[in-house]
């Protein structure tokens, strides 16, 4: 099976530090700051590196203040195999 690892970008501007999103985290890997925005908001950080990318925080997020992204790798999964080539061939892969 593929490990999924994940990432957050998070527009402090925008928070509002209404917790929903570390709520809705199930790897805890969000908290509310110490320091406020421009706006005077306690805002939400990383705290873990341990995202998986599940989308759960940019869901219930109100302000549209997350972004997630998310990267699977597997070195063992076969993705293509070409064999015997005599001419030029273009080859594209969709994910």
């Amino acid at each position: 099976m593929a490990k999924v690892k994940g990432d957050i970008i998070l527009d402090i501007e925008k928070c509002k530090g209404c917790e929903l999103c570390a709520g809705a985290c199930p790897q805890d890997a969000l908290e509310t700051s110490r320091q406020v925005n421009q706006k005077g908001y306690l805002y939400i950080v990383k705290v873990e590196d341990n995202c998986t990318g599940c989308t759960n925080c940019a869901l219930v997020c109100p302000e549209g203040a997350i972004t997630v992204y998310r990267q699977t790798t597997n070195s063992k999964e076969k993705v293509a195999e070409i064999k015997n080539v005599t001419n030029d061939i273009t080859v594209t892969v969709k994910e």
